[in-house]
């Protein structure tokens, strides 16, 4: 890694590799009597999950690596993050799919609603409606599918929500969107002190921890370390500083950021649900029951800004905050094969970047596989030598 901190603690490796890690974590925590809730969405609200004694994960889904095995149930021209999704279901090679007693989906997409009735053959899977606007009609729908999700969760893991477990919930993930805001805040810096890859391995390493009660004190001491040994960006060179959009950069994705950081620029803030999006809003602790508690959790989910939600302000207005809080030159939106909402979304995304904010934009299309990464480094090295 190209950074002057000479040695990041123990615990910036755990985060890189907490996937790998966590594979052998989840057997440890069946082995317990701990269920497991899978999931595949930002838009999930663990916390119900967490309040009734359950571990929740992200799934396997950022790999070409079981594509082919999906294809025989699922079309060749479908999204790879779908695809993916349900070839690791399919074949088990996800230990943390292998290990969940539910997989909680979503309807963020068609493509995702019909692969889950395909999905429900081999695993218990639950899907939440979720609207497609933010109205204030859309909220009272999203807070009747909690409500739905709390009853079949407690149905299926033999509990009973309280109001200070589902509190108490809710302070911790609290706690780690505002560490995970904190850690992402040192790439603010100008020289960086770190890459950006390093840093992205590390923010999407916190959906594979299992134990929530340390990541929050974990992500403060990583970016204590960073800042401590940082000494004012010595040593440092300043490049052109690009901010992420679009769909989700874990996995396989990453090959965009190795393609910018290769050729001479920082990736700086990721705005898509890997970065910004998954940590920016919290939710409101003040609720005195359960229903006022469940309200908030609507309110903070149904807020965040995907382009799945029409029409989608809140993506605008978080992209316009990070673009001045991390100096962008540019921006780079990943979209995914045959994702068509953020696909058709990234045409007003340029005129955003390009009009409002008067910087550059460029869009990338790819998968899951390697075959284009000579592509990406041209197109790539083309547009950071225009900044």
């Amino acid at each position: 890694m190209k950074t002057i901190v000479k040695d990041l603690p123990e615990i910036f490796d755990e985060f890189a590799d907490a996937r790998k890690q966590g594979f052998m974590t989840v057997k440890k925590i069946k082995d317990q009597g701990i269920p497991v809730v899978g999931a595949y969405c930002t838009y999930f609200p663990q916390e119900i999950a967490n309040a009734l004694g359950a571990a929740t994960v992200g799934l396997c889904s950022t790999s070409d690596e079981t594509i082919a095995e999906a294809e025989k149930d699922l079309p060749k021209n479908l999204c790879p993050l779908i695809k993916s999704s349900y070839g690791f279901g399919k074949t088990d090679k996800c230990p943390y799919f292998h290990f969940s007693d539910i997989v909680i989906g979503e309807t963020t997409c068609d493509g995702k609603k019909k692969m889950y009735e395909l999905m429900r053959e081999f695993k218990d899977v639950h899907v939440m409606e979720l609207p497609n606007s933010q109205s204030p009609e859309a909220s009272e729908l999203w807070k009747k599918e909690i409500y739905k999700t709390i009853e079949y969760l407690e149905e299926k893991l033999g509990a009973k929500m309280t109001y200070e477990n589902l509190l108490d919930a809710i302070k911790t993930e609290n706690g780690i969107r505002k560490a995970r805001q904190e850690l992402a805040r040192v790439m603010a810096n100008d020289p960086t002190p770190v890459d950006g890859l390093e840093m992205h391995k590390a923010l999407y390493g916190t959906t594979f921890k299992f134990d929530k009660s340390v990541v929050a004190d974990e992500l403060y001491a990583l970016r204590d370390k960073i800042m401590e040994e940082y000494k004012g960006g010595e040593g440092r060179e300043k490049k052109p500083r690009i901010l992420i959009t679009g769909c989700p950069s874990g996995g396989a994705p990453e090959k965009v950021i190795k393609a910018l950081e290769d050729n001479g620029a920082v990736v700086v803030s990721f705005e898509n649900c890997t970065g910004e999006k998954q940590s920016n809003g919290f939710v409101d602790e003040s609720g005195k029951t359960v229903d006022e508690l469940v309200d908030a959790l609507a309110d903070r989910y149904i807020d965040i800004g995907c382009s799945v939600m029409t029409p989608n302000p809140n993506r605008y207005e978080l992209l316009d905050r990070l673009i001045d809080e991390y100096k962008v030159d540019g921006v780079v939106e990943i979209v995914l094969t045959a994702c068509h909402t953020y696909n058709i979304e990234s045409k007003s995304i340029q005129k955003f970047v390009n009009e409002e904010k008067n910087i550059p934009y460029i869009s990338v299309e790819t998968d899951y596989s390697q075959a284009d990464v000579g592509q990406l480094n041209t197109r790539l090295t083309a547009f950071i030598e225009m900044l």
